[in-house]
């Protein structure tokens, strides 16, 4: 993975979301297409996007989210794509401006801006056009509006300093190249005292290095994860304090389906990932 340069990562990412996004506006029959982070069925297992709306919602139930969150989207909002709930760490208070980093199709976003109600606001990034037109949709088709969707890059975030009260994130930052920068522009981002609350994977073992070479691997939540050592580094060197890194390790029963027979669970889990900017 080394041999690829930051952009082409990019590329591939984008290209790998974009497919996710148009497989989403497709009927049940046909929609297939690579992404992660969850299987095409429940036994099957693979790397891409699930098929239907019902796996997608079944998938969102198994990694935290209750059945009263998941029915209180649009359809076409939840593409059964996260490895965690961000909401359960975020403490969302009505009023409170919010930024998602990796938006998708919405999903997160939406069950946010019901939390922060009509005095907050909600802001999702995604660097894939089809996803953010598909996420501006879905917020006309929902009636969200406090929910604003922009196409930019995680790294260099389309928001002003010290905007934003709580950024989260769902199985995203695992994705991103210079994962370094992600969090020196969130914290730039984030206003005195402001919070991460983030679900993504990390890495709790050596990947081979067949595996993280794999570009399939790494558009499919794998082979760009970090240890929890390095995240702290990287979380303190941004400037954030009050780090925790709870790796889940019953999140490993799902993971094994990304890439079936491959063993990566021996390799990743699932973690809640939480830090705040000091107030001075």
């Amino acid at each position: 993975m080394n041999s690829l340069k930051h952009d082409d990562i990019r590329q591939q990412v984008r290209n790998a979301y974009s497919a996710v996004a148009r497989a989403g506006d497709s009927t049940p029959a046909t929609a297939q297409a690579g992404g992660c982070c969850a299987p095409t069925s429940v036994t099957s297992g693979g790397c891409c996007a699930p098929s239907d709306q019902s796996v997608a919602e079944l998938l969102s139930r198994g990694i935290g989210y209750s059945a009263e969150e998941t029915a209180a989207v649009p359809d076409g909002a939840n593409l059964g794509l996260g490895c965690g709930n961000p909401q359960a760490i975020a403490a969302l208070k009505p009023g409170e401006v919010v930024l998602d980093l990796g938006s998708g199709a919405g999903f997160d976003c939406f069950l946010a801006a019901r939390a922060v109600g009509s005095t907050g606001r909600v802001i999702g990034v995604d660097m894939t056009p089809d996803m953010v037109s598909k996420a501006r949709g879905n917020a006309a088709k929902g009636g969200f509006s406090n929910v604003e969707f922009r196409l930019g890059e995680i790294e260099y975030l389309p928001v002003a300093d010290a905007s934003i009260d709580v950024i989260i994130s769902n199985c995203v930052i695992n994705l991103s190249p210079d994962k370094a920068q992600v969090f020196h522009d969130a914290f730039r981002a984030l206003k005195p005292g402001g919070r991460l609350a983030i679900s993504d994977i990390v890495l709790t073992a050596e990947l081979p290095p067949e595996m993280h070479a794999e570009i399939a691997l790494y558009t499919g939540c794998v082979a760009g994860a970090a240890n929890v050592v390095d995240l702290i580094a990287m979380l303190a060197g941004a400037g954030f304090g009050d780090i925790r890194i709870a790796p889940k390790d019953a999140s490993r029963e799902y993971i094994q389906h990304w890439a079936p027979g491959r063993g990566v669970e021996n390799y990743i889990a699932s973690a809640n990932i939480e830090a705040v900017k000091p107030l001075a």
